[in-house]
């Protein structure tokens, strides 16, 4: 039978699964931290100013993103992927437990250390697990990344919801208990099944052997340098990619709070459950994704990858024109209190999503491709780096949200974003060469 009639590996399930719990804690957490940072003592919060707060949030969001190229090394040469995996839940849940125990800034500072750690060791073992449960040239391999951030974004869709809920209803500490919760229960499944479903995969280091049994440490090829240059430049475009993206956990969930009308037939939707509508959308929109990937593919039209994140980052750019009309609206109305429609908002996550969906999951696949094998992890961790750059960078934006205004925010980010993009389409056909064969 071959490889694309095949079913997935049982693994699989068990792998999203997992993910699927982290990213309930990660962003169960996360609706909650810039409201958590900047409401009142009294309202249950800290009572940091919005440019701490911005700061605060870009700096944590950035250096989750920054640990796992430590992570990656670590488990490339000392640990392996599987051990991994569970340091980091365990140090993440300690994170969130911490957080839920008192509004403290010590609690804030010592919980959000132990997030960004754990996150080191978890997030980038889980992706490479997932690209080891199949052969390298496996034509089911961008389907099971596909399958495995549809439970990224599961995750995502039912954290803000619950999370926020119990934040608005009985007080942040509990919001942040819920995601340790969350992370816990993951961490279950996974230790208690991982031997059963993955095998000896991710058991240890992958280390080359030469002929004398000996550590084999070669050089490079010049294919894998090539591959490798492809990832780091595309690592850099993703940098402003999720600089404008991650504006939805700070500046744009800020404007929400203030300008965008939440009341439908008489109830205010609270901020914190928006950041469920990119969930939504991602997962009513991958299985089309994957679909048209794969009838364009049929008939030898499919973009190639840097095709693929272009069209991202100008879709991106398009999100944000719909902010700055949300922006318009309100400046041109009379009452100094009026509301933009929430459907600016909404559609500008519609867009957002779609570009996420040319560039995320591609992005993850093409680096288990491309990555030399004994660097797999630290090369996973480099994909992150540009999450952490963008988190830190999109924090520095949001942090002059009060001085500039919305309007100037949303319209630089458009502007570069599409910018960007058109640059991103212009080097495609040299990066594909650079690929060296790799789809």
């Amino acid at each position: 039978m071959s490889s694309t009639t095949m079913k997935h590996p049982k693994g699989l399930y068990l792998l999203f699964f997992t993910e699927m719990w982290e990213r309930f804690s990660y962003y169960g957490m996360r609706a909650m931290l810039i409201l958590y940072l900047t409401k009142s003592a009294l309202e249950g919060g800290l009572g940091f100013d919005v440019r701490q707060a911005s700061l605060i949030y870009g700096f944590f969001t950035g250096f989750v993103y920054f640990t796992p190229l430590i992570g990656g090394w670590l488990a490339d040469n000392y640990l392996g992927q599987r051990k991994s995996i569970t340091i980091g839940g365990l140090t993440m849940m300690l994170g969130q437990f911490c957080l839920a125990t008192k509004a403290d800034p010590l609690f804030l500072t010592i919980g959000l250390l132990l997030l960004i750690v754990g996150n080191g060791f978890f997030k980038p073992n889980i992706a490479v697990l997932v690209g080891d449960l199949y052969p390298l040239t496996d034509s089911r391999k961008d389907s099971a990344f596909t399958i495995f951030y549809m439970g990224v974004n599961i995750g995502a869709l039912i954290a803000p919801l619950v999370t926020g809920y119990l934040a608005v209803t009985y007080g942040y500490r509990w919001g942040f208990f819920t995601a340790g919760a969350g992370m816990l229960l993951g961490q279950i499944f996974y230790n208690t099944l991982s031997n059963r479903l993955l095998g000896r995969i991710g058991k240890s280091p992958v280390i080359r052997k030469d002929e004398n049994g000996k550590d084999e440490k070669k050089p490079l090829t010049k294919d894998e340098k090539d591959r490798t240059m492809v990832i780091f430049i595309l690592v850099a475009f993703c940098t402003f990619f999720w600089a404008g993206f991650e504006q939805a956990g700070s500046s744009m969930s800020l404007y929400t709070e203030k300008f965008i009308n939440r009341d439908i037939l008489g109830y205010t939707i609270p901020t914190e459950w928006l950041q469920s509508v990119n969930p939504v959308f991602i997962i009513t929109l991958a299985p089309a994704f994957s679909v048209l990937w794969n009838l364009l593919s049929r008939y030898h039209k499919e973009p190639s990858i840097p095709v693929k994140m272009g069209c991202g980052m100008i879709l991106l750019g398009l999100g944000f024109v719909l902010m700055v009309g949300a922006a318009l609206e309100r400046e041109n109305c009379i009452s100094a209190d009026a509301k933009a429609n929430l459907l600016w908002l909404i559609g500008a996550y519609l867009l957002h999503t779609m570009g996420e969906l040319c560039l995320s999951p591609i992005g993850l696949s093409m680096v288990s491709k491309l990555s030399p094998v004994r660097l797999v992890s630290f090369m996973m961790g480099v994909w992150f780096l540009s999450s952490f750059l963008a988190n830190i960078a999109g924090g520095v934006i949001a942090s002059f949200f009060s001085q500039l205004g919305a309007l100037s925010i949303f319209a630089s980010i458009a502007v570069v974003s599409v910018l960007l993009g058109i640059i991103l389409l212009s080097m495609s056909s040299w990066l594909s060469i650079k690929m060296r064969g790799v789809k």
